[in-house]
């Protein structure tokens, strides 16, 4: 009887934390995220089986084995190296020219004008639309690539930033006045930290933008540099009829969007912005 009793309180501890330890899981963002994701793997394996026509629709364990031998045996990797590198020097030089852009535009009136009135001429106007003429004036390679890359990532995150600098209190203006703040000192140590959230939001909608446009145009002419790029590579797959390996291409589109996203810019958001309390998680 005294063994029972004195058993009993271990139990319920045990028991106790058990629940603390599956609450916590259900809080956590990341076991979210993976149920979703199991949740559309499991959907989209329903489907491809009551369709039953792999040509049409490839399951989804169809689609991971691609993907697995596409990376290990094909050019599926090589492919994937060749687009992030050409991103990267389109999406670096875009954001230099803006910060540029909107350094000036601070500072002077006219410049001020002049990039509001450009960013209401060639934000709507679509990166891709301008590959024909990228194509004209640097031939067929990595420049004209990069050509729409810029001018998909400058203009949206030229004006998130803008935007953001306009917005920035008067009082934290004041403050950089007080201190004696002017020029490159001011923008950075008053500026942009206030609008720190707008610059991230142009930061990440100039990356989705610059990746879908890389993509869009690898789909029209491929290969850039000798190299061909992981819009090529789905564009190759689907004119052999390859659907899983075209699919496995879009899985590898989405990973690397998914990868940027969570592993990148929701870790600096985490340590600043969110941090500082001017954003919510």
């Amino acid at each position: 009887m005294t063994d029972h009793i004195a058993e009993t309180p271990i139990a319920a501890t045990g028991s106790s934390a058990r629940r603390l330890h599956w609450s916590a899981l259900r809080r956590s963002a990341m076991v979210r995220r993976v149920l979703v994701l199991a949740t559309l793997a499991l959907l989209w394996q329903l489907a491809a089986t009551f369709t039953a026509s792999p040509l049409l629709l490839p399951s989804f364990t169809q689609t991971m084995t691609a993907l697995w031998d596409g990376l290990l045996h094909e050019s599926l990797a090589s492919a994937t190296a060749a687009s992030l590198g050409i991103l990267i020097k389109g999406y670096l030089l875009a954001l230099l020219l803006g910060l540029i852009f909107v350094s000036l535009a601070t500072a002077n009136a006219l410049c001020r004008e002049a990039l509001i009135t450009l960013t209401a001429m060639f934000n709507p106007l679509p990166a891709i639309a301008l590959l024909p003429l990228a194509m004209l004036w640097f031939g067929l390679g990595e420049t004209s690539l990069i050509f729409v890359l810029v001018h998909s990532v400058l203009w949206p995150f030229a004006l998130a930033t803008f935007t953001g600098f306009q917005s920035v209190p008067d009082t934290h203006r004041l403050v950089g006045r007080n201190y004696g703040l002017t020029g490159a000192r001011y923008v950075g140590s008053i500026l942009s930290p206030s609008a720190l959230p707008s610059i991230l939001s142009g930061l990440k909608i100039g990356w989705a933008f610059a990746w879908r446009t890389l993509i869009a145009a690898e789909l029209v002419f491929g290969v850039s540099a000798s190299r061909g790029g992981l819009g090529w590579f789905i564009f190759r797959n689907r004119n052999e009829l390859f659907t899983d390996k075209v699919f496995a291409g879009l899985i590898m589109v989405i990973l690397i969007g998914l990868i940027v996203e969570f592993g990148l810019f929701r870790a600096i958001e985490a340590v600043t912005v969110r941090r500082w309390g001017m954003q919510r998680g």
